[in-house]
């Protein structure tokens, strides 16, 4: 394992923590710093693999609330009526990423001028989005109801095109259908286990033939930096946005997109 590779996945899996759980898409951030990096990894795995850190993270960060809600499921119906309705939600991305799983990862992720136009576009939606006034109608996650719980995880399955963000579109969704800012994080926060999950599982197992040692020693170095600092994004993520508002990240796409593209037409 050359030490340019160690150097590679430990930046790359400091920027998958970093970016996760913001509405930026980590995804793009990841495959195109590899791109400019030389990055190679095979079945473009790692981009996904790391991820499984930053689920680490949330459920060390929630571990409280998750024992909680599993305690109460005997007894309470509000908590049975909140795990069904993160399963309903992310019913959508799991038969659709199946589906599409061989398209996403030789197509999409294999197209970074694709990736940057998205993030930009992305960025502008974002910034409408912000500037909208909206009449909060859902402050709870608990208390999401199953049609908004599966229309979210609709809107999830957009951030199969690398740059659009799942953070990002599960959040928007939640707001457009009535969400107040801070609970559509938090419902992203938790919608995300299952799905990266799911996304770790399916894409090992597609691409266990063709991972060495070397590769998983590489993806665990990345895994490791994702931990630590989605830790930090988590934590601190959910008073940022109730009370800055998407803006910022907004323009950090634009910005991020439109860098992309220039470096990409001047360097290849």
């Amino acid at each position: 394992m050359a030490d340019q590779s160690i150097i590679s996945a430990l930046v790359l899996g400091l920027i998958e923590g970093l970016t996760e759980f913001l509405p930026v898409s980590s995804t793009a951030h990841v495959l195109l710093a590899g791109h400019f990096l030389g990055f190679q990894s095979p079945g473009n795995t790692f981009a996904v693999l790391i991820q499984l850190g930053a689920i680490l993270a949330i459920l060390l960060v929630y571990a409280g609330k998750l024992l909680e809600i599993a305690m109460d499921i005997p007894t309470s119906r509000k908590a049975r009526h909140f795990v069904v309705t993160v399963l309903i939600a992310f019913l959508p991305a799991a038969v659709i990423g199946a589906l599409a799983h061989d398209f996403i990862k030789t197509v999409l992720f294999e197209t970074p001028m694709l990736i940057c136009i998205v993030l930009i576009l992305g960025g502008f939606v974002l910034l409408a989005v912000d500037r909208m006034k909206f009449q909060p109608k859902y402050h709870d996650i608990m208390d999401y109801p199953w049609p908004l719980a599966l229309k979210i995880g609709f809107f999830q399955c957009l951030a199969m095109v690398p740059g659009t963000s799942r953070s990002g579109a599960t959040i928007v969704g939640a707001l457009l259908m009535g969400a107040d800012k801070r609970s559509a994080a938090e419902f992203s926060f938790f919608l995300a286990m299952p799905t990266m999950l799911g996304a770790f599982v399916l894409d090992l197992y597609k691409n266990r033939d063709i991972l060495s040692f070397d590769d998983g020693a590489v993806i665990a170095i990345g895994f490791v930096a994702a931990f630590v600092t989605a830790i930090f994004v988590v934590r601190s993520l959910l008073d940022f946005v109730s009370s800055r508002g998407y803006a910022f990240f907004a323009y950090w796409r634009i910005i991020i997109g439109a860098t992309g593209l220039l470096a990409l037409v001047m360097l290849g």
